[in-house]
């Protein structure tokens, strides 16, 4: 129905035109001629021109008009069916992410965090226990401090005694943990490290595949819809006579 539309409002162009062409050599004639019966004659069929000319312009804005409603129509129609494309394509994406994250079992990620939790506080106690002394006597700080005096006043050592405490003071303090016992923590943290790790490029992994799913149905979305726009301009400007 377009192009017919588009036909008829050409063909009312043209004859628009020829009236134009003809009302002007109307005009030219009465502008050379003088008053009178023959002007008058002139003057009426350049009216008569003028009122055919003003019918053939009503026309065509109708018929223009009526190209506009359709093309309305026609991209009112458009945008509902690419709507519905992309709404689609949106449902899909979700689906395959839900499909995606029900492979991630939240409750075990937790569990392993506990286990790791509770391996490290076993690890400490491990060292807790490896650091225990044994076959120590229980000696009262006072005691030792006043059998100290006494030792330095006994050996006469009054002057020697400072250097004696610096050299006490300077010694390398023992170990507060048994050997081994920081390699048992660190195996605990290395452990657990991995485990989380591991968690964690799962997640992602799941959580990448479900986008790129998305993107891939949001994209033939956009896709359909561009063709469609295009397919519809063309109509468009057909219907324009552009």
């Amino acid at each position: 129905m377009c192009p017919q539309v588009d036909s008829r409002a050409e063909s009312i162009d043209k004859k628009v035109a020829r009236l134009d062409a003809e009302l002007k050599k109307y005009k030219d004639q009465m502008k050379k001629m003088r008053d009178g019966p023959a002007k008058n004659t002139v003057k009426q069929k350049a009216l008569r021109v003028l009122k055919q000319r003003k019918m053939y312009e009503q026309q065509s804005d109708n018929l223009r008009q009526q190209a506009f409603n359709m093309e309305q129509a026609n991209y009112a129609a458009q945008t509902l069916k690419d709507t519905h494309s992309t709404v689609v394509a949106m449902k899909t994406g979700v689906k395959q992410m839900q499909k995606e994250f029900k492979k991630i079992n939240i409750d075990e990620i937790e569990d392993i965090q506990d286990d790791m939790s509770d391996m490290l506080d076993q690890a400490d106690e491990i060292q807790e226990a490896m650091g225990r002394s044994y076959g120590m006597p229980e000696v009262d700080e006072d005691d030792l401090e006043a059998e100290l005096d006494a030792l330095g006043d006994d050996l006469g050592l009054e002057e020697d005694s400072s250097d004696y405490l610096d050299d006490v003071v300077k010694a390398p303090s023992a170990p507060d943990r048994e050997p081994g016992a920081d390699s048992v923590r660190n195996k605990a943290i290395t452990t657990r490290d991995i485990a989380v790790s591991q968690a964690i490029t799962t997640r992602d992994r799941a959580m990448s595949q479900a986008i790129t799913t998305r993107d891939i149905a949001v994209s033939q979305a956009i896709t359909t819809r561009d063709s469609s726009v295009s397919g519809y301009n063309h109509q468009r400007q057909q219907c324009l006579g552009l």
